[in-house]
């Protein structure tokens, strides 16, 4: 699929236009509430204490509490949630202390840090832009991280049959606005100025093995991203069109596009700042989870299990937090979804629920993706204020299939060489 001209033409207007957003600077105080905003207390909803689990019986005390997509689950009794104790998810010190230290207002010449930490206003028409800004800038896996191993899972909703496992390593790496892990700010050279590079690898099953894929995200938001894939079996390096960021990647219900709430550019998307409220987010901690014996690693880690219908939905606990809801529709008309919403959490800027819709305007996909405070996790990631990606949950409404993923993620620079993210390094993946 590939953007037609007036479509093109509206995505570099609106790329260019957010380069030249009016700086006006953030104060301390603007600052502190974007990274603590539960200086004063938590979010609180009557009745919704930790350890309660909300089901079918119960769910329409809570309505208010959650997102429609996943009240529409337990109103029709697809899971049960159950609720944990509230915890702050602090970001790390270099990334804060760079957002104090920028001229925050203004992502022209941003080197680093939250580029908009004021609260957004429904009356600011660019709200949903600065947003859909600080979600791409955000801390996510730090200055790199990896996943290994990585489990996906493909099912039917309606039975729970596994149709297959899928076991893969996922890599991510910033060449640009760094933070803690040197050098800092930048890995050079860097010519062609990529500002995050994604690698992935599957190990099973034997007709994948070895199939990789490789993304260059570039820092002007106006370049197409270099996207290949490595198909093991042809022993050749391929690379994708526009438009397979949107198709089904291998198989899943998942779109590349879909990664990590969204993997694409601010410019291929028109933003929308719909409200604040608070939800219930899957935020917890790893280890006080209920973890499955299935997979056996040898440090001992478990990972997370899946539960209600389908087992298409992480076992993990909820906790009500402040959260931005986020509209990203498509520039491109020929994009296979209406609309996807994505409920931003106000201190990681993570997105721990997204819904899709589809050409239509129906619910099409429900996305959940698990967060792990890292000091209850695997001893090396502890003090490194990265929230963890822990699980995922991507259930496809209408075909009544899902696609679940269970990590263990490693926070540590030297699993995520510049040489890894080389298309090089595809073809001589064998």
């Amino acid at each position: 699929m590939k953007l037609n001209t007036l479509a093109l033409a509206s995505a570099l207007a609106l790329a260019s236009a957010s380069f030249s957003t009016a700086a006006s600077a953030a104060s301390e105080a603007d600052v502190d509430n974007s990274f603590f905003p539960n200086k004063k207390g938590f979010p609180a909803f009557p009745g919704l204490n930790p350890g309660l689990v909300i089901n079918k019986a119960n769910v329409e005390q809570f309505k208010g509490a959650f997102d429609p997509g996943l009240f529409d689950m337990v109103k029709d009794g697809w899971v049960e949630i159950t609720i944990g104790k509230n915890s702050d998810f602090p970001q790390p010190k270099a990334y804060i202390d760079a957002t104090r230290g920028a001229k925050n207002g203004d992502i022209e010449g941003y080197v680093a840090g939250r580029p908009f930490p004021e609260e957004p206003d429904l009356k600011d028409p660019r709200a949903g832009e600065k947003l859909a800004w600080n979600f791409k800038y955000g801390v996510n896996y730090g200055d790199s991280g990896s996943i290994y191993p990585f489990y996906w899972r493909y099912r039917n909703a309606a039975t729970g049959q596994i149709e297959r496992t899928i076991k893969f390593e996922f890599h991510f790496l910033n060449f640009m606005h760094r933070v803690e892990q040197p050098p800092i700010p930048e890995i050079t050279p860097n010519p062609a100025k990529i500002y995050r590079g994604t690698y992935a690898k599957v190990y099973e099953p034997q007709d994948l093995k070895n199939t990789q894929l490789l993304i260059h995200r570039f820092e002007d938001d106006t370049k197409l991203d270099d996207a290949y894939l490595y198909l093991g079996f042809q022993r050749r390096v391929r690379r994708l069109a526009t438009g397979q960021t949107t198709d089904a990647f291998l198989g899943s219900d998942m779109m590349i596009e879909d990664f990590e709430g969204y993997n694409g550019r601010t410019s291929d998307m028109h933003w929308a700042y719909k409200g604040t409220v608070n939800i219930l987010v899957p935020f917890f901690n790893h280890n006080e989870q209920k973890l499955t014996d299935e997979y056996k690693e040898s440090d001992g880690y478990k990972f997370v299990d899946m539960h209600g219908k389908g087992n298409c939905m992480p076992n993990v606990t909820y906790q009500l937090r402040k959260s931005y809801i986020l509209e990203a529709t498509p520039v491109n008309p020929n994009h296979p979804m209406s609309k996807k919403v994505l409920y931003l959490d106000a201190q990681t800027m993570y997105a721990g629920r997204v819904l899709v819709y589809d050409r239509k305007g129906q619910l099409w996909k429900n996305f959940t993706i698990g967060k792990s405070h890292p000091d209850h996790h695997l001893p090396k990631n502890k003090g490194s204020d990265v929230s963890l990606d822990d699980s995922f949950s991507q259930i496809d409404m209408q075909a009544m299939h899902c696609t679940t993923g269970q990590f263990k993620v490693h926070i540590d620079a030297k699993l995520n060489p510049p040489d890894l993210f080389q298309v090089q390094n595809l073809r001589g993946g064998d």
